[in-house]
């Protein structure tokens, strides 16, 4: 039986998140359907852009994407200390980037009077879109609506495009986030989409690699800040550069057609991380097969269950076997 989110979702033990969306119909999200011969490649560019304009409006980073022919995967970072930074009128600001609001929200946006009954609802408002801002649910929703609207249209029908629950698993540490962000970075490699990370369309990494060659990072993405230090600003540990040639090297292994073998780089990170080289290779083959609930060692998935007073640790035998050497 599926869970509510407020049974999932516990912001006290990790403020990241694997979420994962399928669609019910046949016929693709994307790509070209084999069976019909239509093309649906246009829809991609619909999501990835969806996708991004959501993380300039919730509170909600993006660590990594992929959009494939059927479904599509978001690792998110909730940042909740920025939504509590916001004032309300940053609040309504953000809120309004991406939704109508209320008469009563404009109104106060645009510094108009309003009575004290008036202010009351502005203020319950207020709380509610700062609630909402930092939901995963929210966020999720606010991706596949507009795209099952568009598709709908296009297809000249109505009903679900969209499965009625996406999937969502807490990542706990930092072994099980990177593990799970290689794992969506190279879904195109797994599918033979793509032969390589920088010809992977519409995925996170692309984006990744075609900053990095103007040393830069994506503007959209969540950064790679570097090792852990004082002042530490908002952002994944590792350097960019380590982690794209961990996802080449990767890549490489797992494809049958090209030989490769982990870097020093990348050895030093799965070292770091107290993964064994061949446990990464299973894990990034098959990280949505090995883990159905959350991910991470025994002592985060041990307290995450007790925060959320679930008498059972769910996959705990996976975890230890493939992210524990």
């Amino acid at each position: 039986m599926a869970r509510p989110r407020q049974t999932i979702v516990s912001l006290e033990d990790t403020p990241y998140y694997h979420c994962c969306s399928r669609v019910v119909r046949k016929a693709f999200l994307c790509g070209i359907d084999n069976s019909t011969g239509e093309n649906f490649e246009h829809r991609r560019e619909w999501v990835d852009a969806r996708i991004l304009e959501l993380a300039t409006i919730f509170a909600i980073d993006i660590c990594a994407y992929a959009v494939m022919s059927n479904h599509l995967h978001v690792v998110l970072k909730v940042d909740a200390d920025k939504a509590k930074r916001w004032s309300d009128k940053d609040v309504l600001f953000q809120w309004h980037k991406g939704f109508k609001g209320t008469l009563l929200t404009q109104k106060f946006v645009k510094g108009e009077d309003l009575n004290e009954f008036e202010m009351k609802t502005v203020n319950d408002c207020i709380a509610l879109y700062r609630q909402r801002l930092v939901d995963i649910s929210w966020f999720m929703r606010s991706l596949s609506e507009p795209i099952a609207r568009m598709a709908n249209k296009e297809d000249k029908c109505t009903g679900r495009f969209w499965e009625g629950r996406f999937k969502s698993q807490a990542l706990l540490d930092e072994a099980a986030v990177l593990a799970c962000m290689a794992y969506v970075d190279l879904n195109p490699i797994r599918a033979k989409m793509a032969t390589t990370p920088e010809t992977s369309d519409y995925t996170s990494i692309q984006r990744r690699i075609h900053s990095a060659i103007k040393g830069e990072q994506p503007k959209a993405l969540l950064p790679f800040v570097g090792n852990e230090r004082l002042d530490m600003p908002n952002g994944l540990m590792f350097s960019v550069r380590d982690y794209i040639v961990l996802v080449e090297d990767t890549g490489r292994l797992i494809r049958e057609d090209k030989c490769g073998a982990i870097s020093a780089s990348s050895q030093h990170i799965l070292t770091r991380l107290n993964i064994p080289a061949e446990n990464w290779l299973k894990i990034t083959s098959e990280f949505g097969t090995l883990f159905k609930g959350a991910v991470g060692a025994l002592p985060a998935l041990t307290e995450y269950c007790e925060h959320l007073e679930r008498k059972r640790r769910q996959g705990v035998s996976n975890c230890q076997r493939w992210l524990c050497a």
